[in-house]
């Protein structure tokens, strides 16, 4: 009797778990079709001969990367399929509120086209370089049967080349800033990528108008030249030489160009640069409609026991722009200086330097621009004290003014005061003044030597205000300088300037806008 109750109650309790179990796949009935149909595509897939294409992220010495790669991979991120992979990483998107789906890692999505069904791997292999380093291989697996190979695999992948990928890739296009790992990691590429979310634009800028319509109109006949370009056989490519006193806008100015031109910005530093090969792979590894980047060259070229192996025979191929043509052509080259009184002339020669940037400190024309932006003023009645102080000579970087500016915003009166502190104090001691006659272009800056286009911030560079600048400093000193006694003081001032240069002549309105050879 008590056997016969313990099977009963076997029964029932079996009964009760079979119901339950029934219950949750008639629940959960998503799943349960989402299981049989795995089943079945496994059975399918077993029952035919495949055919398997890879797509690596590289090729295969390594040097160059796999455009198709890139669209490949974002046209499967685009695919819907995409969340019934095991494993997916989330991301945000360009807006706050987008979110975005990456197939991770040797994970397996599938896709249909005329009827016939796909999958794609996302392979990555991780090769050991030593003891402590290794490097992954990226590669995309496409598994194909074999039956429908001649009839899908060229208008499939013509359909990710040109239908959607491109659209995705212009839809989903942000501007990258991508910068150079060491010289160890040679095989995985040499780019580290991040999103480039600079604000600066050519509006924001403190920067002549005119200036600014000049550099602006170069870049977009630069956009529309590529079939002039290669009717002469030149490479499809711009140079820009920046230069300036630290402080003055340049590495502003580079972004403010990415933002225009929409192109991914390669930032290279030269620290981290092996050789002369590395500085040719580097530049291999980058892809058209592009800005590359090279900054502070001078103190490179200076001081080259801090950058390893590259020589001034390494830069200059690199100028030269003969191996950018083996990597798609579209690209705008930037070097930026502090000086170029001790730099090769041969090194910014034309073809190598197409346009010379000069970038000065602080003058009145850019402190009403960053008054205008920073504080939201347009004239005030302390601009007049203001020039004043510019025309004694007495000078600062934009940079520095704008600090002030922005610390001082809640009140634009107490903000041009500091301002007007900061330049007496400058003027007074004097400091301010020798770094600025440091940094006044050469005869070489000014177009003398060599080649190129040069362009200019409207007074810029004055020619004949030395005694100006002289005797105002005078008055802040003393205060006392009145009557002949002027006319004397700017007399033995000016006879000493011309015994020491030779070189004061002509007003200051002589000031070049620009010069070509």
């Amino acid at each position: 009797m008590f056997a016969i109750s313990l099977v009963v109650l076997f029964f029932v309790i079996s009964g009760i778990c079979l119901f339950l179990l029934i219950l949750r796949l008639f629940l959960y009935r998503t799943a349960l079709i989402h299981v049989v149909n795995k089943w079945v595509h496994w059975i399918e897939d077993g029952m035919h001969v495949h055919q398997i294409f890879k797509v690596p992220e590289f090729n295969h010495d390594n040097f160059q990367e796999n455009q198709f790669y890139g669209q490949v991979f974002t046209y499967l991120n685009s695919l819907a399929s995409i969340e019934n992979s095991d494993f997916t990483n989330l991301f945000s998107g360009k807006k706050s509120n987008d979110i975005i789906l990456y197939l991770d890692h040797n994970q397996t999505i599938h896709d249909t086209f005329l009827g016939a069904r796909v999958s794609w791997k996302n392979e990555v292999n991780d090769q050991k370089l030593g003891e402590d380093q290794s490097c992954c291989r990226r590669t995309l697996l496409l598994k194909i049967k074999k039956k429908d190979k001649r009839r899908i695999l060229r208008p499939y992948l013509q359909h990710i080349h040109n239908a959607v990928s491109e659209d995705l890739q212009q839809r989903k296009r942000e501007v990258k800033l991508y910068m150079n790992t060491q010289y160890d990691h040679r095989i995985n590429g040499r780019w580290n990528s991040i999103p480039f979310t600079h604000p600066s634009t050519f509006d924001t800028m403190a920067m002549d108008s005119d200036l600014k319509y000049r550099i602006k109109s170069d870049l977009e006949s630069f956009l529309k030249s590529k079939q002039y370009y290669h009717r002469l056989g030149r490479i499809w490519k711009r140079s820009y030489l920046l230069y300036g006193p630290s402080g003055t806008g340049k590495s502003s100015f580079v972004a403010a160009m990415a933002k225009l031109l929409n192109y991914d910005v390669y930032e290279i530093d030269l620290s981290r640069v092996a050789d002369d090969s590395d500085l040719k792979m580097l530049l291999l590894q980058t892809s058209n409609k592009s800005v590359i980047v090279i900054e502070d060259l001078d103190r490179f070229m200076n001081d080259n026991k801090s950058v390893r192996g590259v020589s001034f025979s390494g830069v200059s191929t690199f100028m030269d722009g003969i191996l950018s043509s083996c990597r798609g052509d579209e690209k705008i080259m930037i070097f930026t200086m502090n000086s170029k009184d001790k730099i090769d002339s041969s090194l910014l020669r034309p073809g190598r330097i197409d346009v010379h940037i000069y970038f000065p400190m602080c003058n009145f024309n850019s402190f009403k621009s960053l008054a205008n932006s920073y504080l939201g003023i347009r004239d005030h009645k302390l601009f007049p004290q203001v020039e004043e102080i510019f025309q004694t000579g007495a000078t600062m970087s934009p940079a520095e003014v704008g600090e002030i500016m922005i610390v001082n915003r809640s009140s634009p009166s107490r903000a041009l005061k500091s301002v007007i502190t900061a330049l007496q104090t400058n003027a007074a001691t004097g400091w301010r003044l020798s770094e600025s006659a440091s940094s006044r272009p050469s005869a070489e800056e000014s177009g003398g030597e060599s080649g190129g286009v040069f362009w200019k911030d409207k007074g810029s560079v004055p020619v004949a205000k030395e005694v100006r600048k002289l005797y105002g400093l005078l008055r802040l000193k003393s205060g006392k300088i009145s009557g002949p006694s002027v006319a004397k003081e700017v007399r033995k001032l000016y006879g000493l300037l011309r015994l020491k240069s030779g070189k004061i002549s002509g007003p200051s309105g002589h000031d070049s806008e620009m010069i070509e050879r």
